[in-house]
């Protein structure tokens, strides 16, 4: 079952933390990083896309060491649609933030400086898409199905967010 469809399945589910309005957000605020940097929607959900891979390596590592609910702890504290700086530097080293403002410029033509500036803002998003499968009651516990498979994806690089924010995007419209 791919991401985007646990994201379905979170938002249908009334104990999970996933809704439209959820959905809605994300979708808006990928369009104001769009009218913002002057890049088309389809560039942005490629910088989430790179930004996406990142924080699963982030979120599998802190799995690994911590455990499932300090990975749970950093989607809830963090997630969000609104600019957060403490989100990226919880995550990712500065080497790191350079380094993926490296590769999303490389790979969609956007200035790497812009890129960085985006950070703060594509972090929480991501976070904010993975919180959605989140225990509606109690955000610690149960088992929170899209981090889940997002985290135990098949390791081949391909992270659904993009797909997953154009899909939100389209199933909004409806």
């Amino acid at each position: 079952m791919g991401l985007f469809d646990q994201i379905l399945g979170a938002v249908a589910n009334p104990n999970q933390q996933g809704s439209l309005g959820q959905l809605g957000n994300i979708v808006n605020t990928v369009q104001q990083m769009s009218d913002h940097t002057g890049a088309n929607p389809s560039t942005i959900q490629s910088v989430l896309s790179i930004v996406g891979g990142q924080v699963r390596s982030a979120l599998q590592q802190k799995q690994a060491t911590d455990g499932n609910e300090a990975a749970q702890t950093l989607v809830n504290q963090y997630a969000g649609t609104s600019s957060n700086p403490q989100a990226v530097d919880s995550l990712f080293s500065p080497g790191i933030q350079q380094q993926v403002a490296q590769v999303a410029a490389q790979r969609t033509g956007l200035d790497a400086g812009i890129v960085q500036q985006l950070l703060p803002v594509a972090v929480p998003l991501v976070l904010k898409f993975l919180q959605s499968g989140a225990n509606a009651q109690n955000p610690q516990t149960g088992g929170n199905s899209v981090l889940n498979s997002f985290l135990d994806a098949d390791g081949d690089g391909d992270v659904d967010i993009a797909d997953a924010i154009q899909m939100a995007s389209q199933h909004i419209r409806r």
